[in-house]
């Protein structure tokens, strides 16, 4: 018998579910070694990130037994007593994993609040404050396929966990034996909306969000667990309610009218574009399926709408969060891949400006008095003189601070676009982009980048290298991760790092330009410099 068969019979043993126990039965009754390497040969990792993969049986699969382990090595780092929060979204499972880990803990000895219902991720991250428990866990694989499911685990200040937690968490997790040997308990508290959401929103309303509120938005929650929350959250502020994308409103893990649910992708957001132009929205809203992301549309002057990057958001929502708040010590934070303007900004302003490692685990541990935070993959958390109500990011808070945003530019006769340029006009041209390339074979990734570490560029689209950081030395007082930056003559930069969720390797390009005589001008110079840049950044990947 050969060491997957028997690693396969043994996981088949301790199965509770049913279809995971159908599928691998045909597997092996099939001989099928291929599948049995792919379920066996390898297993789902847990970090900073947590775990998140494709549902199906085996450790490299998302499944009862890999949940119900890792409920079992958080139990184990925390010990007897100890208060978790357990949230999930709409995604196929999560309701199961959810109740597996309430019973795995409280078998353990744990206190665990259990959410009755699929709530957004910033619900359960700002559950855990308030109701200063020790953990949090939310099952979401956010924006990935419908094939995938996850599982994030928080501490005791509302943020992910970050390293060494994650670490002792796994170790915690490869010590334990089989999951039907585990003692199960039943005992836990059921968090209802009025325990939860409504001081949620509640939270939210001490957002810097003005009084202008005369806003025609469209708004869609990608199939997601915002919608509902979120018009909760636009009445109780007393802002209109948007107009949904009927066909993306009901929760559905199966995402069926989008090919991958998440905002950026493209089609993703074509019937918010159709419902938008139909309605004559002032604004486009999007929140990704656990909806910690937000996404944001503007109407074009010539006609049309085109969806906001994220940094020109980050940007736009970092000076309007610094304009209304005060007090010393205000702190604003970016990941390092994401635009620089925000700490030009802050500089203007006479605020404290931090760089982080990518991820929001990073982004709320910038400093002591951070009131916003944000990172160029449509993540921000906003906050007030009072703080930040969510410690990571908040789709929901983002959107109605937005949309306030918007309406006190609509009352002045200005638009978004219009404070875009205006930011252009005061700090110089902001301009970014980003290359993406998938690979089936992680190997190449390595390769990539250690071409790049063992011969770095000297030049790229014509602009000389001024420096070449590794970012695994750690640099800056940054903590060490896989990375590498380049700082290029004329003001341009480029950031390249392996996906920490996805088989990528992820390029941030940055150039920014002065403007001279006009915005349009600028923009279309940077534009094209931008293009040739990711030509060569992608001729020096040789991927």
């Amino acid at each position: 018998m050969s060491d997957l068969v028997r690693r396969a019979q043994e996981w088949l043993a301790q199965d509770p579910d049913p279809e995971t126990r159908e599928e691998l039965r045909r597997v092996l009754a099939d001989d099928d070694r291929a599948a049995l390497r792919d379920r066996f040969g390898a297993k789902l990792e847990f970090g900073t990130a947590g775990l998140r993969g494709e549902l199906g049986a085996g450790p490299n699969r998302m499944n009862r037994v890999t949940v119900m382990r890792a409920a079992a090595g958080l139990a184990r780092r925390l010990g007897p007593g100890e208060h978790v929060v357990i949230g999930y979204d709409a995604r196929h499972n999560s309701n199961v994993f959810a109740r597996d880990s309430a019973a795995v803990l409280t078998g353990a000895g744990l206190r665990v609040s259990l959410m009755a219902d699929h709530w957004p991720t910033p619900v359960l991250a700002f559950a855990v404050r308030h109701l200063n428990a020790d953990a949090g866990v939310m099952v979401t694989a956010s924006h990935n396929p419908p094939r995938d499911n996850g599982y994030k685990v928080y501490w005791g200040d509302g943020s992910q966990i970050v390293p060494p937690l994650d670490e002792e968490i796994s170790v915690a997790i490869d010590a334990v034996g089989r999951v039907d040997e585990l003692p199960l308990g039943s005992e836990w508290r059921t968090l209802d909306d009025a325990a939860i959401v409504e001081p949620y929103i509640a939270a939210l309303a001490a957002l810097p969000l003005g009084e202008a509120r005369d806003l025609r938005v469209v708004y869609t929650p990608m199939h997601g667990v915002g919608g509902a929350i979120l018009l909760r959250a636009f009445t109780s502020a007393g802002f209109p309610a948007p107009a949904v994308v009927e066909a993306q409103f009901t929760p559905d893990p199966d995402f069926p009218t989008v090919a991958f649910p998440n905002p950026e992708e493209p089609g993703a957001m074509d019937l918010s574009l159709e419902l938008a132009e139909k309605a004559g929205a002032d604004l486009i809203i999007a929140n990704d399926p656990d909806a910690d992301r937000c996404a944001v549309g503007v109407p074009l002057p010539e006609g049309g709408f085109r969806m906001l990057t994220g940094d020109e958001v980050g940007g736009l929502l970092g000076e309007y969060v610094i304009a209304r708040t005060s007090g010393p010590g205000r702190l604003v934070a970016a990941s390092i891949v994401s635009s620089s303007l925000l700490g030009r900004i802050a500089e203007a302003h006479g605020v404290g400006h931090a760089e982080t490692l990518t991820g929001f685990k990073w982004i709320v541990k910038a400093g002591d008095g951070l009131v916003y935070g944000y990172e160029e993959a449509l993540g921000y958390t906003v906050g007030s003189d009072r703080g930040l109500p969510v410690r990571d990011k908040d789709g929901i808070g983002t959107a109605m601070t937005i949309a306030a945003m918007a309406a006190e530019a609509a009352r002045d006769g200005r638009t978004l676009l219009d404070l875009l340029d205006r930011q252009a006009e005061t700090y110089g041209l902001h301009a970014t982009t980003q290359l993406s390339v998938r690979v089936d074979d992680l190997s190449l990734i390595t390769g990539a980048m250690d071409r790049l570490r063992s011969a770095p560029p000297k030049e790229l689209a014509g602009r000389r290298v001024l420096s070449a950081e590794d970012l695994s030395a750690g640099i800056d007082g940054l903590p060490p991760t896989d990375g590498l930056r380049y700082r290029l003559a004329g003001d341009a930069r480029v950031v390249i790092r392996p996906s920490g969720t996805e088989p990528k390797l992820k390029c941030y390009l940055e150039i920014v330009t002065p403007v001279e005589r006009d915005v349009a001008s600028a923009r279309a110079r940077a534009a094209e410099e931008l293009s040739s840049l990711k030509a060569a950044v992608s001729a020096a990947l040789a991927l």
